[in-house]
């Protein structure tokens, strides 16, 4: 293996941002995975419930809500008065990534962002439609900001000097990772010096969770009354994913190029891959390509790889796919465990979530549990299960799949 200092060309991870229901910030959210604390409940969120006295109001659903972002002090009032909580989670997770990596310093013209998700604040957008449904006049003009795919690009440029390019990328769930890639292939190609990729925080209303629930993607029926343990990734009791707000950045750069004295690791390999289908269905020839294209441009043999962050949603067909998947690669000696049984699945922002738990598990050299994962559905796999676990290990290996039929790979060496 090639030693992860001997090529300044390398890419970098410089900085990590992380806001979500269990942890605000890195020291938060690490101490959270490794304790295996959760935040499940019904969620609460004004527009997250089916409005009382319509036909479908008699199951609640469930899921992980994030407090208050803290937001900086350098973010305006009337900023903050016209911020959507995806915005409010954008800033304050980018603020966290930016002044790690050290930024401040870096060329404006040279910074770029990618951020990962499209149609991402649903639930402001049904709220204003109940709001103004009987005096559409009324209507303030900001609705025509809020719903493009920019509006996110334009308020995070608008507080922090990125003036390379920034943009949006959707890819379902997937579009966190694929976000991070992307961010990857522009400094490599010299696009920008710096990139960010940033996994947004989906909100999503009573009207997308129905429609998940409808197609046997989100739990909610089986564990109603049991909101913990509704989260169980890989279990054969899982019904379907539960969501959970999120929202990660991840800041690459050139090795050569870099003021962080210590970066998290450097890349190795990325590989994207289509099905071939519109439906959620899971395609076990798709994730196994994908699986195997990671590792042939990382140059690593199934055996280099020490650990496995699995897409592992809760999904009774997912789950079994890809572990189906991870076996036919050559990967069940890698360790694996489900940041979702604790984070929840953030849809857009999942992704990029899993690499920072990635990269924050590398640096402290331990595994977190694995929620709720009584009865793995294959117990030859070395899952972490009960309590977080030390591990001292190099290289990493984190999946993420999307609706459309997106499949999607990054391995990352410790630094």
């Amino acid at each position: 293996m090639t030693s992860p200092q001997s090529d300044a060309r390398d890419v970098v991870v410089t900085g990590l941002g992380i806001t979500t229901a269990v942890g605000q910030g890195k020291e938060d959210f690490v101490a959270a995975l490794l304790d295996g604390r959760h935040a499940f409940g019904v969620l609460q969120r004004p527009g997250r419930q089916v409005p009382a006295g319509s036909a479908d109001d008699t199951t609640a659903f469930l899921g992980a809500e994030m407090g208050e972002p803290t937001l900086p002090g350098s973010i305006t009032a009337r900023t903050v008065r016209t911020a959507s909580l995806s915005a409010k989670a954008a800033l304050t997770t980018l603020y966290e990534a930016w002044h790690e990596a050290g930024l401040e310093e870096a060329d404006p013209s040279r910074i770029g962002l990618v951020i990962g998700g499209s149609n991402v604040q649903q639930r402001e957008l049904t709220l204003l439609h109940a709001r103004y449904a009987d005096r559409p006049e009324f209507l303030r003009p900001t609705y025509g900001l809020g719903f493009m795919d920019s509006d996110l690009c334009g308020f995070c440029t608008e507080q922090f000097p990125i003036r390379g390019f920034a943009h949006t990328l959707g890819g379902a769930s997937a579009s966190g990772l694929l976000a991070v890639l992307q961010a990857v292939r522009a400094v490599q190609s010299g696009q920008a010096d710096v990139c960010i990729a940033l996994g947004a925080l989906m909100d999503v209303s009573y009207w997308e969770c129905l429609s998940f629930r409808a197609m046997g993607a989100m739990g909610s029926h089986r564990w109603a009354d049991d909101p913990a343990a509704a989260c169980r990734p890989f279990d054969r009791n899982h019904d379907g994913f539960i969501f959970g707000e999120a929202c990660a950045a991840v800041v690459v750069e050139r090795a050569d190029g870099r003021r962080h004295p210590t970066p998290y690791a450097r890349f190795r390999g990325g590989a994207t891959a289509m099905d071939g289908t519109r439906n959620p269905h899971p395609s076990l020839e798709g994730e196994v390509s994908v699986v195997e294209a990671v590792l042939r441009e990382a140059g690593l043999s199934a055996s280099a790889v020490d650990y496995v962050n699995p897409h592992g949603t809760g999904s009774p067909t997912g789950d079994a796919v890809e572990l189906q998947a991870l076996a036919r690669c050559g990967l069940t000696h890698a360790r694996i465990n489900a940041t979702k049984s604790i984070t929840g699945h953030g849809l857009a922002a999942a992704g990029a979530v899993e690499v920072v738990a990635t990269l924050l598990q590398m640096r402290e050299q331990k595994l977190h549990p694995t929620r709720n994962l009584d009865d793995p559905l294959d117990a030859a796999f070395p899952w972490v299960r009960e309590k977080a676990e030390d591990f001292a290990f190099r290289t990493a290996v984190s999946l993420s799949m999307g609706f459309g039929g997106i499949s999607s790979a990054i391995c990352l060496e410790k630094w």
